[in-house]
């Protein structure tokens, strides 16, 4: 077999079968394909498409093509969540707790931040002591006992496709749906969970700009990963505005503890129960609005923030910090930043203010930036909320003086303001079961 006949079939719309697609990640991965040919493939993909058989094939192979966790002990209980990426999205603090106390089995391995958008390791590396690294036996006895734990990724979980997004990234081949869906779910595949449920975000501080293409990407995502066998549905959510009022690491935590806490009201906790329900309904097999309600139970009794402390606890976590978050780090520096007219706010450029929270010291703009913990933006008003000259519009938090004034002036111009309400749009855009 040769990449070259693979090529050429591509090229010309042809169906590639299972064995030229295990021949092409196994030999990609092993390194006995050039970039060269690999790149002309992928180049044929994003002209030419690939079928759901296909993409499924490609999926399966991609999982395979490292270490799998096995999580068979755990039946059809096993759950996980993905998120496609936003602007203060810390929905997996708040729905692991939640989803826990109703029995599930949740397994998550999460990444880092990069770019304008947060990784959820990054926001639990701010509880002092938690630990991101277990290891497998660990890793599945937390799960067994306590019913959930989020650590970072694998080394090598999916290799072929960490190597062939990094050759995509730089041929102008990240915009593909079926290699988009085929990286995406090849992890999820590989980090082992019966269920899986994806929140696909859409708006400014997406990776998917409009609505059709949020809900194509949702649903390749729900029909590959029931073709690889397991149970999957996503939401289509708005990430036109951040999510909650906290951007950062430290802050953003003690804003899911308030949530946990039912402290908290409004976007976050609304699309957490969404979430939430979807993920227990898929564990429980019953109707999503029957597990709505008992998602929402686990804030008003308190059992999903108990079931935080008994996991970050059993993470090394220092727990106090959850009873009492003043005892997380805070920044040297606390900026108001003021409207100077009155208005609605109509508009806010939530990847804008991602990288603001970037500047602040919140994010990366490369892999070797150091995080800090304390450093972001705590918003204060959000599109449809009305503005007074003198209001505070957000808080900046930092520890580099120096970049206040660019943050500030950066925020001003993320912010739109006009004299007409604007109309609300729904945080939850849609559903894929």
């Amino acid at each position: 077999m040769r990449m070259y006949d693979l090529i050429h079939k591509k090229r010309h719309g042809g169906e590639l079968t299972g064995e030229e697609i295990r021949f092409f990640v196994t030999g990609y991965t092993k390194g006995d394909i050039p970039e060269y040919q690999a790149s002309a493939l992928t180049m044929a993909i994003c002209f030419q498409g690939m079928t759901e058989r296909e993409t499924a094939l490609l999926t399966d192979e991609m999982a395979k093509s490292g270490d799998t966790v096995d999580l068979s002990r755990f039946g059809t209980l096993s759950v996980d969540k993905h998120s496609t990426g936003g602007v203060g999205d810390k929905t997996s603090l708040i729905l692991g707790p939640m989803v826990a106390a109703l029995g599930g089995k949740v397994t998550k391995m999460s990444g880092r931040g990069l770019g304008h958008t947060g990784g959820t390791v990054d926001k639990l590396e701010s509880i002092p002591g938690y630990r991101t690294t277990l290891s497998a036996e660990e890793f599945l006895e937390q799960v067994e006992r306590v019913g959930l734990a989020i650590i970072g990724q694998s080394g090598n979980l999916a290799p072929a496709d960490k190597k062939l997004y990094a050759l995509r990234d730089v041929t102008a081949t990240v915009e593909s749906l079926p290699l988009i869906t085929s990286s995406i779910m090849s992890k999820k595949i590989a980090a082992g969970s019966h269920n899986i449920v994806l929140d696909v975000k859409v708006g400014s501080g997406a990776f998917m700009k409009t609505r059709e293409d949020a809900e194509k990407l949702a649903g390749e995502m729900v029909k590959i990963g029931r073709a690889c066998g397991r149970q999957v549905s996503a939401l289509i959510t708005n990430m036109d505005t951040p999510l909650g009022c906290a951007v950062g690491n430290a802050l953003e935590v003690k804003e899911a503890i308030g949530v946990l806490k039912n402290e908290i009201s409004g976007d976050l906790r609304e699309i957490c129960i969404a979430l939430a329900a979807e993920m227990a309904a898929l564990v429980k097999n019953i109707p999503v609005e029957e597990a709505k309600v008992l998602a929402e139970q686990t804030l008003l009794d308190g059992t999903a923030f108990e079931k935080m402390k008994e996991w970050v606890e059993a993470q090394g976590g220092d727990t106090r910090v959850l009873d009492t978050p003043a005892l997380f780090p805070t920044a040297k520096y606390q900026q108001e930043v003021i409207s100077d007219r009155d208005g609605y706010i109509t508009g806010m450029n939530a990847e804008e203010i991602g990288l603001i929270s970037v500047l602040l010291g919140a994010g990366r703009a490369s892999k070797e930036d150091v995080i800090d913990p304390a450093a972001g933006l705590m918003l204060h008003k959000k599109t449809g909320d009305r503005v007074k000259a003198g209001e505070v519009l957000c808080t900046l938090y930092t520890d580099r003086k120096a970049v206040i004034p660019d943050a500030t002036a950066r925020y001003l111009s993320a912010i739109t303001l006009e004299n007409r309400k604007p109309e609300p749009i729904p945080l939850i855009l849609s559903a894929v079961r």
